[in-house]
């Protein structure tokens, strides 16, 4: 999560989106060391303050070439251009001294992809699609989850029988099919992904805090503040909803796993997020066909990435549960 919040503060590339291409270093293994001659070629000055670069990253105003060696010749600078095949077998640029910024060796702790592009960075940066995901549509499903059980659960009757038709009729619907057809309805994007997975995760919720509110409408403590005048809203989300919190809390983890995983699903059919915003889904279906290869390492490390976040957040539920279950607190 703290990855996820400075974002393009700590990424090795720092540019928008971490899409700073180098096709001469396509599919670096894990650790290779580059060096970089930086040179201005006239781009503006994109120098953005901490919060903007923090958000949404910042663009390069130099130009980096990667290199295998500089030589200085009078007031000009020969630079021997990466090629990927070995030195002395580069193109040959020369510049301008004036024009050189300085270099710099770039370590690639987890190599590059296809496109050249830093492995380590979109990790960092995918993680925020992900959070951003499972925060979002847990919330919208918390929304309508309990509203509609707790109404159902209280009012009971015809209200109940409506809304737990509408839950099972929700229910029978594949999860993923019913995702995907949302999709299809918003368009494709971050924003509807957001919506979509959240519309398709609130009848867990509902069926568990409808069971929760049945069993609990009828205690003495919900009778005393019938009979002290207060009115259903109060009652429903001020003296319910709390004696429930660890039943929900424990859904709302497992929700928030599965929200990543059907994230990830839809961007790995490519109707999810798109590029060239990272996304751990994307990442494997980028790069699936390297399994085969002797790179599968790009595409294991974002699954590997999704199945440690997905971990956490069902660890962090258990937790939450035992923390919160008010029954088995010892006083």
């Amino acid at each position: 999560m703290l990855m996820a919040v400075l974002g393009y503060l700590i990424t090795p590339d720092s540019t928008p989106y971490c899409n700073q291409q180098y096709l001469e270093l396509a599919t670096l293994k894990p650790g290779t060391k580059i060096q970089f001659t930086y040179i201005n070629e006239g781009q503006p000055n994109t120098h953005t303050g901490w919060w903007h670069k923090m958000l949404y990253g910042e663009p390069l105003d130099h130009t980096a070439i990667p290199t295998y060696n500089t030589t200085q010749i009078g007031d000009s600078l020969d630079i021997e251009c990466y090629t990927g095949s070995v030195p002395n077998d580069g193109e040959i640029r020369r510049i301008s001294r004036a024009q050189v910024i300085g270099t710099e060796s770039r370590t690639f702790w987890l190599g590059t992809d296809s496109y050249g592009r830093d492995v380590l960075s979109m990790i960092m940066i995918g993680s925020r699609v992900s959070l951003s995901v499972g925060l979002i549509a847990v919330l919208i499903a918390l929304l309508i989850g309990i509203t509609l059980g707790a109404l159902a659960a209280y009012y009971g009757g015809w209200v109940d029988n409506l809304i737990t038709w509408i839950i099972n009729v929700v229910w029978s619907i594949p999860t993923v099919l019913l995702v995907i057809a949302i999709t299809f309805a918003l368009g494709k994007g971050f924003w509807q992904v957001f919506i979509a997975v959240g519309l398709t995760m609130w009848v867990d919720i509902a069926r568990v805090v409808r069971g929760q509110v049945y069993s609990l409408k009828e205690k003495e403590f919900v009778e005393a503040a019938k009979a002290l005048g207060y009115n259903t809203f109060r009652i429903i989300f001020r003296h319910i909803l709390p004696n429930i919190t660890g039943a929900v809390t424990v859904v709302t983890a497992s929700n928030f796993a599965s929200a990543i995983l059907l994230e990830a699903g839809l961007s790995f059919l490519g109707i999810g997020v798109q590029p060239p915003m990272p996304s751990w889904g994307t990442m494997v279906k980028e790069n699936y066909s390297y399994i085969l290869l002797d790179s599968a390492y790009l595409a294991l490390l974002p699954g590997a990435a999704i199945m440690i976040i997905v971990l956490a957040f069902m660890l962090f539920g258990n937790g939450l549960r035992d923390a919160l279950d008010v029954k088995s607190t010892s006083h």
